[in-house]
């Protein structure tokens, strides 16, 4: 191998190592402006307002790493009956809670100003637990992504049929509220992508 070929080489794998020390002292520097605040304990009872969101004395507190159907959302089951499977996460939620013996905590809010929490009852992690009983799916790109693989494999909760991510349905209602009818915009789509006005 030449001289240069090994110079350029060199050159790439040292640009390679500064990018990504940069990228990660950006994540380091994202992390410590978010989650530098002072650590909230909040201990039950609680109200359930749906699958991943609890209510204390006007305080709502949104499970952290977690996205739960909404409350008024439905679901396919296997033979493509719907099910109401929003009412069946915060149930879950609910049943999780119900003794009273629980805990959450969090450093962190949401665009809504709603303390992000982890909730534990003794050393059992409610969010973990929504997620592995299939009525939660992980929000992050590592959080609870074992347990959801597991509760996906195993057919459990929304996994056992047919279902709208949260987060899509929600976008969906917004657009609906707003006065779009989404069912249009997608038929427009598909009609330009399928190339018959040509």
């Amino acid at each position: 191998m030449s001289a240069y070929r090994r110079h350029r080489r060199y050159r790439r794998a040292q640009d390679w190592i500064l990018t990504a020390c940069f990228i990660l002292g950006l994540l380091f520097v994202a992390n410590m402006l978010q989650g530098g605040g002072e650590q909230k304990v909040f201990r039950g009872p609680f109200h359930v307002i749906d699958g991943d969101t609890l209510a204390q004395m006007g305080t709502r507190l949104r499970l952290s790493g977690i996205d739960a159907p909404e409350l008024d959302q439905t679901c396919r089951t296997v033979d493509d009956r719907p099910w109401p499977c929003g009412k069946a996460a915060r149930e879950q939620l609910v049943d999780l809670v119900k003794d009273g013996d629980v805990e959450c905590r969090g450093t962190e809010v949401d665009r809504y100003d709603r303390p992000l929490v982890i909730c534990y009852r003794q050393n059992t992690n409610l969010n973990v637990q929504m997620v592995r009983t299939g009525f939660a799916l992980s929000a992050g790109l590592l959080t609870y992504q074992r347990e959801q693989l597991k509760a996906e494999n195993e057919k459990r909760g929304i996994w056992a049929g047919r279902f709208q991510r949260p987060s899509q349905w929600r976008r969906e209602r917004k657009l609906e509220h707003q006065g779009v009818d989404f069912s249009n915009i997608l038929d427009g789509l598909k009609g330009v992508l399928s190339l018959q006005w040509l």
